[in-house]
């Protein structure tokens, strides 16, 4: 009897395949193309009546002067606080 283990039998190559490498590009235009989708659902999400987003569009779109204004006020609260 011999010590040497049988090899196991040379697999064909083509059998399975590398993946193709994919570029650095194609993976980060794949993620913004996931992101904007995710934000974009969102948002259409908060327009749907009864939302944030639809009442503050709603509460704009009759009083465009006092919501600048308030705007502003905010902007400059914030400004502040820095």
């Amino acid at each position: 009897m011999s010590d040497d283990i049988p090899l196991a039998p040379l697999a064909y190559e083509g059998l399975d395949p590398v993946p193709e490498p994919t570029s650095t590009i194609a993976e980060v235009s794949e993620a913004v193309k996931g992101t904007v989708h995710r934000v974009s659902s969102a948002i259409e999400a908060s327009r749907k009546p009864g939302m944030p987003l639809s009442i503050l569009s709603n509460i704009a779109r009759e009083a465009p002067l006092c919501s600048l204004f308030v705007a502003f006020l905010l902007g400059v609260a914030v400004a502040r606080r820095r």
